[in-house]
């Protein structure tokens, strides 16, 4: 398992948090996500066996918004 930070800067209140966080949900392999919108930062957890950083990066941009990896 891996913690990598991604910077999403169109990430704008508590509601764009929440639905960054709920790719937990989604994506097979994360193990935890924290988004901080005031930091405009998105810390995943995850295991590089089961998703890519590149997946979660696509699934960030399917709800909307830009992940950059840090």
């Amino acid at each position: 398992m891996i913690k990598k930070q991604f910077r999403v800067e169109d990430m704008h209140c508590a509601n764009c948090a929440l639905r960054l966080e709920s790719l937990e949900d989604r994506l097979p392999g994360i193990v935890s996500i924290e988004a901080s919108y005031r930091k405009g930062l998105l810390t995943v957890a995850f295991d590089e066996a089961a998703v890519s950083e590149a997946q979660i990066v696509a699934a960030v941009e399917r709800l909307g918004y830009t992940a950059r990896p840090m």
